[in-house]
């Protein structure tokens, strides 16, 4: 079932009490590169140092809600870490037993995190799309209930909630750029933004390593891709089979870019030096889309997703050296 404007109210007043809204700061520095008025949405310093929070979070709650009194369901997901990370902290608040399953090549900082809220790690899959069959396995075997990163109603719902808090925060800007992985976050802020302010252009932005959904639109079908390892790991992966978020993208995203590794890293190292700010690669797509001229026109005002700031401290390091 798709999410709706109203389930993404609902997750608001359902978060309200265990989040605070986040920074909508403007960036100078950006701002001079666009030739227009950038502002930085920061989810970095949300909980779990992740918009992924959001979501994770919601879909807890809301199960908790529909379940038995004293019910103790077991969370299970895959996840490129960050989703696994608030998913875990989320169960740990619940008191719920959680499962997460990683690619091997996931960050330390995220796997020492999610080991820390108490969840059961198996991080040495391949790479995220066996970690998501994995996980679907334990979940149908073990009775446990499977909550994927993107493709869940709640989930979505929750990251609309971000799209919310830029609308009420800032009521007129022109462009929205937003990091493009599983679509769960551009689906939920597309319908909450494209509700309050339809003539906002949404971006979404994709790796060249790994861009699903470019070839999915333009084929009109979610098309399976061979990923490459990327600085944005958040960001790789197939699509699931059959996602919500396809539909969604398709009705809410104006359209979609590809940045390079490249760009990833001199958007790591602006946000650093400029902004003294620590943000993983999927987390600097939105700002590296709009250094390389991608995602704006000049004179307008635009909002950049940073989305994340789990990154393990030496690859930080490394790349802004």
């Amino acid at each position: 079932m798709l999410p709706t404007v109203l389930d993404i109210y609902e997750a608001k007043r359902r978060l309200a009490p265990h989040l605070q809204p986040t920074p909508l700061l403007p960036s100078h520095w950006l701002s001079s590169i666009a030739d227009g008025n950038v502002f930085l949405k920061l989810e970095s310093l949300n909980l779990t140092s992740s918009f992924k929070i959001r979501g994770a979070l919601n879909a807890a709650l809301r199960l908790m809600e529909g379940s038995d009194p004293g019910a103790s369901p077991q969370l299970v997901t895959a996840s490129a870490g960050n989703h696994g990370r608030s998913l875990a902290l989320a169960a740990e608040r619940l008191g719920l037993a959680c499962v997460v399953f990683t690619p091997a090549s996931a960050p330390e900082a995220k796997k020492n995190a999610i080991r820390r809220h108490g969840a059961v790690l198996h991080g040495e899959c391949e790479d995220y799309d066996l970690a998501e069959k994995q996980a679907k396995e334990y979940a149908e075997a073990e009775g446990g209930v499977y909550i994927s990163p993107y493709n869940h109603p709640d989930v979505i719902a929750g990251a609309g909630t971000i799209g919310l808090e830029i609308v009420e925060a800032m009521p007129v800007f022109d462009v929205i750029v937003i990091p493009l992985g599983g679509g769960g976050l551009a689906s939920g802020m597309g319908l909450a933004i494209k509700a309050a302010a339809p003539r906002v252009t949404i971006v979404g932005v994709e790796v060249e390593a790994s861009s699903p959904f470019t070839l999915s639109l333009e084929a009109g079908r979610i098309t399976e891709i061979t990923p490459r390892q990327s600085l944005a790991d958040g960001l790789t992966g197939n699509l699931e089979a059959g996602t919500i978020t396809f539909p969604l993208v398709q009705q809410v995203v104006d359209y979609v870019v590809t940045v390079s590794e490249e760009d990833l890293a001199r958007a790591m190292k602006g946000l650093a030096t400029e902004e003294r700010l620590i943000v993983e690669g999927a987390g600097v797509a939105a700002t590296a889309a709009i250094m390389a001229g991608k995602a704006s026109a000049p004179g307008q005002r635009v909002v950049a997703m940073v989305t994340g700031g789990n990154v393990d401290l030496p690859k930080w390091l490394f790349t802004i050296s």
